[in-house]
């Protein structure tokens, strides 16, 4: 065994069965945030989809991720890497939220983000529709914007719905940016694609400097090209990731609320990734999984294994950083 400091390791699959005890994300200790001591990266559920427009479920999300999670192990089977020899993790459990009041719910959100953005832990999040990016983004970028790289089949660049309503899951990363806690020259969304309402988020986009990437042009260049651009366009800089369930081909995660056909596999979103590494991610989150559309998990195994690929990056930026 690796001579390590004494940090939170998982419960192993090896000594009690992955199906027992009560779930938490990756087997880690569950630890209240108001006892949270000297933690690297805090892995959290927002579970609310008051943003949703027309399928929801992403409430549900955290607590099936929770289980699902249950199913990966400790290393990392192509780096070798193991997240929790590197930095201190821990379940922080669920965020409050109102899901009876979208303008409460946001504050709450980004009120409990902040409060572990102060005790200098990273976040890792399980949401939860794509608006939970709006909150956790004002408590991470509140001092300086933060660059982004954005998986998704939509731009979540839309100024409004319903008459001008500015707060849906179609509309966090146009108000991220207006608020000034996302640098749009340092954001790029790969895998957009599906019919359109009209071309108003994309000309928005383009204007502000975001670099979009239709899936026509991902899959055309590869994984490696597109990240490799992505890198570039991040740098050093701090980095925010989203990674949207919907990013994926319904055939390997139709519990969502918002499906598109022609996505990526999962093989390609893990080699893209994989790719993260080396960047300075302070923070990140899987979004958009719907159990009630998914009653197998499959859906929801899907996003805990991502979540996976992307802390086993944020465990070596910790390291590096150390």
């Amino acid at each position: 065994m690796p001579n390590t400091p004494p940090f939170n390791q998982p419960v192993s699959g090896l000594v009690t069965p992955r199906f027992g005890g009560i779930a938490t994300f990756f087997r880690l200790p569950h630890v209240a945030l108001e006892d949270a001591k000297n933690l690297d990266i805090g892995v959290v559920g927002v579970p609310w989809d008051g943003g949703t427009t027309n399928r929801p479920g992403p409430r549900h999300a955290p607590r099936q991720m929770r289980d699902q999670s249950s199913m990966v192990r400790r290393m990392h089977q192509t780096t070798h890497v193991v997240p929790y020899d590197l930095a201190n993790l821990a379940d922080l459990g669920d965020c409050p939220v109102n899901p009876a009041n979208v303008d409460d719910a946001l504050k709450r959100v980004e009120g409990h983000f902040r409060k572990i953005i102060d005790k200098g832990i990273r976040p890792l999040s399980a949401g939860g529709d794509h608006l939970c990016s709006l909150p956790i983004l004002r408590a991470i970028g509140a001092k300086k914007p933060v660059g982004m790289i954005h998986f998704d089949a939509h731009t979540d660049l839309y100024d409004g719905y319903f008459g001008g309503f500015k707060y849906t899951h179609g509309t966090p990363f146009r108000r991220a940016i207006e608020e000034g806690v996302l640098d749009p020259k340092r954001v790029i969304q790969i895998g957009l694609r599906g019919s359109m309402y009209d071309l108003d988020d994309f000309e928005w986009g383009e204007k502000m400097g975001v670099r979009l990437v239709r899936i026509e042009e991902a899959m055309e260049k590869g994984p490696k090209a597109i990240m490799a651009e992505a890198r570039k366009i991040v740098g050093d800089g701090e980095t925010y990731v989203s990674f949207d369930i919907d990013m994926l081909d319904p055939v390997y995660a139709p519990g969502t609320g918002t499906p598109e056909v022609g996505g990526f596999t999962t093989f390609q979103a893990q080699q893209m990734l994989r790719e993260l590494r080396g960047l300075n991610i302070v923070g990140a989150d899987v979004v958009e999984v719907s159990p009630p559309f998914d009653p197998s998990g499959m859906t929801a195994y899907a996003g805990a294994v991502m979540m996976f690929e992307i802390l086993c990056s944020m465990a070596e930026a910790v390291a590096k950083r150390r």
